[in-house]
């Protein structure tokens, strides 16, 4: 059977893995090299000045800055709440609990674009444009994320939560102590996905924000003019500095993802 997916697996990550290898050649090519024919997949010669160029003038530093900080924090209150919620959902018994789980729920249904207006309108109102919380707002809540934490935290024992409140354990203690830990592997693909979504959000910060030192670097690199001629060697160099964190997370996380995901889906 595995040797069997070899193939179909080996085709796939080439359709991965071909886009950001030949974004990262690519930022290194002379101007000439993007029009040879056959299509170059190496640089002809080592071409650093794309990247100089990409920096050159431009506030793409800013712009990173902007989207780390703003994936970072975004990400730390989104995983706080929806953890929060996730376990006043599992472990507490409330008049209206599963009603309000279902509400929750139910904003799933609704798409983003559809409240788009309304809450800019909002964030206007409150004065938020033009600031990082202005453009993580909308990234706080994750009802996705509520739902996978507290079907995760239905499969943990309400016996643990007993046995700590016995023991004088408060309910912060216990989700620190022994809540998280348990739910390690979720928590991983969760947070790294919360902030791979936010770091490539463009839609929102576009609309939110006005000053080009708040812009975050997917809008930014959007309004990079290198010339009047269309220059792909800065623009592919822009892109990779844009990827690299992105990248550089899951080279990092890699193994602790593949962990996760068998503790998850085969139990070992």
């Amino acid at each position: 059977m595995k040797k069997a997916l070899l193939p179909l697996a080996t085709l796939f990550s080439l359709v991965v893995v071909f886009p950001i290898f030949y974004t990262l050649s690519g930022s290194f090519f002379a101007p000439s090299d993007f029009t040879d024919v056959p299509t170059r997949l190496f640089p002809s010669v080592l071409n650093l000045g794309n990247y100089a160029k990409a920096f050159a003038g431009s506030h793409l530093t800013r712009f990173l800055a902007n989207s780390l900080a703003s994936a970072t924090f975004g990400t730390l209150f989104r995983m706080v709440i929806s953890i929060l919620a996730a376990y006043a959902f599992s472990f507490f018994t409330f008049k209206g609990r599963d009603a309000l789980f279902v509400l929750v729920i139910a904003t799933m249904l609704l798409p983003g674009d559809a409240l788009l207006i309304e809450n800019f309108k909002t964030i206007r109102h409150l004065g938020l444009l033009d600031t990082y919380l202005g453009i993580i707002s909308t990234s706080l809540l994750a009802p996705v994320h509520i739902f996978m934490l507290r079907q995760y935290f239905k499969t943990i024992s309400k016996e643990y939560q007993e046995a700590a409140i016995l023991e004088g354990c408060t309910d912060f203690r216990f989700i620190v102590s022994l809540l998280l830990p348990l739910s390690k592997s979720v928590l991983i693909i969760l947070t790294l996905q919360s902030f791979t979504g936010i770091f490539n959000d463009y839609l929102w910060p576009l609309l939110v924000t006005n000053k080009e030192s708040m812009r975050t670097v997917q809008v930014g690199i959007t309004m990079l003019g290198f010339s009047e001629t269309l220059e792909f060697g800065p623009q592919f160099a822009a892109i990779s500095v844009l990827t690299s964190p992105i990248v550089l997370a899951f080279i990092m996380l890699r193994k602790k993802i593949q962990e996760s995901v068998n503790t998850r889906f085969t139990g070992r």
